[in-house]
């Protein structure tokens, strides 16, 4: 056990050291349990990368933004979001504790941007949780219908209460307080199935491909577009310079590059699950980028399936995949689709509310919020407390709020930890050269500096409403860090973990 107290240091850029953060994974009240493999780091990354996106925005982005074409979209985000997972697996290879990029970014650019990302990363974990609790609600509906099943509608999606996707976070809130392990396992199977629809859908459609379909693969560029309506749906970069919104043509690739970028985040949610695994030096870095490869390789399988089977602009936006089938003729298929939406997005919510709560564990135990709540079980050895808090949270937003257009936040959150991450790299390369890193990103600073300018090219084709409610929720944040993190920070009084154990232990 560490019992050195850490240095009292001043000022919103502090920064606490790799040595430090290592030195709080091994405080016996505060220890994870260690059990992941790069096999479970792999599956915990496919499990929520592939989920609404990959049943929804493939048909959407092809039908309003790039038709055929939105197969090069997913290459585009995926380069996008290579080279920030190029950044996650040094990071995590070298710091391999919980938070993620709040934990980097607390070693390398100081603590008011340790926050910032912190806060970023649970907004994008906890309300994702909740839009996709909303989404498996939707589905499994229809799944039910299918089976002769019929919900009520009033505690259904679009009812007074969606008592399903209370249920669903319920339950898998319960499943990530026993344990980890017991959580990967059933991630497991339900990924198993949902990587089996993905692959029925593209080797079932290749026989259904009509190749004129595909022609033009490029459709010529229109005005308008879906961001016309209003100054407030419109991308930031189009309201700030004027320009007319536009669709298909080089400009839609683009366009539909950052819609479908939704469909690529929860990779770098493996790296919140750093101090719980075996080897986080070598699995770590396999989880983050193999995760990446095999999901970008199904995407663009699928969007060529999709658009092959049905001419782009007859595509039904809302279902895709299933309509696809019908419109072939293979109405029944729809059924085997919904089954594997409702498995889908189940690893999707479990795997986001592990991130929450295993972001808020880490700013908990460095005092940046209040210590009690990093508090692990000394049973199943999971930050319990937590757990069951945002559980909570993402059930009630999930259960009683109308937040499908909401999803834009969780892209705006992920793209600015990516962008500090990005930076941050290049920081701690700088300042503490003689870490080991079992992995590093080639090309520094360049590969980083490239990662973050792509990064926020794709913020600001975000829309100008998501901007607006990404400022509020800033403001929330800084407002809770001055009036209590700034001040009790563990580098603010250089109180130690070990003294903070026994102070609670001797009030209990």
């Amino acid at each position: 056990m560490s019992t050195a107290k850490p240095e009292v240091k001043r000022g919103v850029l502090r920064t606490k050291s790799v040595e430090q953060s290592i030195a709080d994974t091994d405080e016996p009240e505060y220890q994870l349990k260690k059990s992941l493999t790069a096999l479970d780091l792999t599956v915990f990354g496919i499990g929520v990368i592939i989920g609404a996106g990959i049943f929804t925005l493939t048909g959407r982005a092809a039908a309003t933004l790039a038709g055929p074409s939105i197969a090069i979209s997913f290459v585009v985000s995926a380069v996008c979001c290579a080279l920030a997972a190029l950044c996650y697996a040094e990071f995590a290879s070298t710091v391999p504790v919980s938070g993620s990029a709040y934990t980097f970014s607390y070693a390398s650019l100081g603590e008011i941007i340790a926050w910032i990302i912190g806060w970023d990363l649970l907004l994008e974990l906890l309300l994702g949780a909740s839009v996709v609790a909303q989404g498996w609600s939707q589905y499994a509906v229809v799944f039910m219908n299918a089976l002769g099943i019929n919900w009520p509608s009033a505690i259904g999606p679009g009812g007074g209460v969606d008592l399903l996707a209370i249920l669903l976070i319920a339950v898998l809130t319960l499943l990530i307080t026993v344990g980890i392990k017991e959580s990967m396992r059933v991630n497991l199977v339900l990924v198993g199935i949902k990587l089996f629809i993905v692959l029925f859908v593209i080797f079932a459609g290749l026989f259904y491909i009509n190749p004129a379909n595909y022609s033009p693969f490029i459709p010529p560029a229109t005005g308008g577009g879906e961001a016309a309506s209003s100054w407030l749906t419109q991308p930031l970069i189009q309201f700030a310079f004027g320009l007319e919104p536009t669709a298909y043509g080089v400009g839609g690739i683009f366009a539909g590059a950052a819609l479908v970028f939704f469909a690529y985040i929860g990779f770098d949610v493996v790296a919140t699950t750093a101090e719980e695994a075996k080897n986080p030096q070598r699995d770590l870095p396999i989880g983050i980028i193999a995760s990446l490869i095999i999901c970008t390789i199904l995407y663009c399988a699928v969007a060529l399936v999709i658009t092959g089977m049905v001419k782009y602009d007859q595509i039904d936006p809302k279902a895709a995949l299933a309509s696809a089938f019908t419109a072939v003729g293979k109405p029944g298929f729809a059924t085997l689709i919904a089954a594997g939406a409702v498995a889908g997005l189940t690893t999707v919510v479990l795997t986001l509310l592990i991130g929450a709560s295993r972001v808020m564990f880490a700013m908990s135990r460095d005092h940046l919020m209040p210590p009690g709540l990093s508090k692990v079980h000394s049973k199943f050895k999971t930050p319990y407390v937590i757990t069951i808090g945002i559980g909570i949270l993402a059930a009630l937003v999930a259960g009683l709020t109308p937040i499908g257009k909401l999803e834009e936040m969780v892209n705006i959150g992920t793209l600015t930890a990516f962008i500090l991450v990005s930076i941050g790299i290049i920081v701690l390369r700088r300042t503490r050269p003689d870490l080991p890193r079992a992995f590093k990103v080639p090309l520094v600073p360049f590969l980083p500096i490239l990662s973050a300018v792509i990064c926020f090219y794709l913020t600001i084709n975000l829309s100008v409403e998501t901007w607006l409610r990404f400022v509020i929720w800033m403001v929330l944040g800084f407002i809770i860090y001055f009036s209590y993190g700034y001040r009790k920070a563990r580098l603010a009084t250089g109180e130690t973990l070990a003294q903070m154990g026994h102070t609670e232990g001797s009030k209990l």
